[in-house]
């Protein structure tokens, strides 16, 4: 059917994989805003340059530490998002009580400072970084070639994401996180210190950017300008799936991811604004998102 389009399968598919990928990265991000942004209603506009630091950090333990790629997936969303924890405390508590507006601009001042800091250091060309060994070459599965590396990408961030669905809807840690959301002073009544636990959310939130960073740098270069790139479409995506729905967050972004894909297949010159043209459309019909509640 796709020969009658004049479409190889090949094609296709590769674009397909590179979809998928690319959700793999928009899901994750958007995971962690929504999940700042639903629990804490801060519109983190820093996650892009988290995520960069993410991939920086996990490119200088391999340089300057020799740390290998399988430690940094456990060490780097502990230290980004320790710096995380340690911005909530100093500068983003002191906003909780003011209009949302307040949050985006500290925010956004803060990647532009983190980007500023990267670029000076390292400048704006990119700084290589090898895909483990373990995860060399790729499985020829006939009607295409699927690279080891992007199979565990998206195998990851599926199991990353859904766990964190899971703990926030499902569990009894979850259900405190979002009760303290709507009535912190009843939480505190049973002993819960609300403070910490906004504090280690805020931390978890820039931790989830951070993992998608290390598992970013084996495939794009590590440079400065690499969460600038993507964070427009990151809330993009989060706009589309319901700001604070973690569900919408992690659904859409893989099916943007998709639809993405399969636009540069039939549709090329519509690839770079297809996403933003879905928003649109869905602010139209349903301004809380597709799976956003309307207040």
């Amino acid at each position: 059917m796709f020969e009658l389009l004049g479409i190889p399968p090949q094609a296709l598919f590769g674009q397909l994989l590179l979809g998928l990928i690319n959700g793999s990265f928009y899901a994750l991000l958007s995971l962690g805003l929504a999940v700042i942004f639903g629990l804490l209603n801060i519109i983190n506009f820093s996650h892009g340059a988290q995520y960069m630091m993410g991939a920086f950090v996990a490119w200088m333990l391999l340089t300057y530490t020799g740390i290998n790629y399988w430690w940094a997936l456990l060490i780097v969303p502990l230290v980004v998002g320790a710096t995380g924890v340690v911005i909530e405390r100093l500068m983003i508590s002191r906003l909780y009580h003011l209009d949302h507006l307040y949050g985006l601009l500290l925010t956004f001042g803060l990647a532009l400072i983190i980007q500023g800091l990267f670029r000076n250091q390292y400048g704006v060309s990119g700084l290589p970084y090898s895909i483990p060994a373990e995860l060399s070459g790729g499985t020829n599965l006939g009607f295409m070639f699927l690279p080891n590396y992007r199979a565990w990408v998206i195998v990851a961030s599926v199991v990353v994401c859904f766990a964190t669905w899971f703990a926030i809807e499902k569990t009894r840690l979850g259900a405190y996180l979002r009760a303290a959301t709507e009535n912190p002073t009843l939480v505190g009544a049973f002993g819960i210190n609300v403070p910490r636990m906004i504090t280690l959310t805020y931390g978890f939130g820039v931790a989830l950017a951070a993992l998608a960073g290390v598992l970013a740098a084996p495939i794009y270069s590590v440079n400065p300008n690499m969460g600038a790139d993507l964070i427009i479409v990151v809330f993009a995506v989060v706009v589309i799936g319901g700001m604070g729905s973690i569900l919408g967050a992690i659904l859409t972004g893989f099916g943007l991811g998709v639809v993405e894909g399969l636009t540069r297949v039939f549709y090329p010159e519509g690839s770079a604004v297809v996403i933003f043209v879905i928003m649109a459309i869905v602010l139209l019909v349903k301004p809380a998102g597709l799976f956003g509640r309307t207040q």
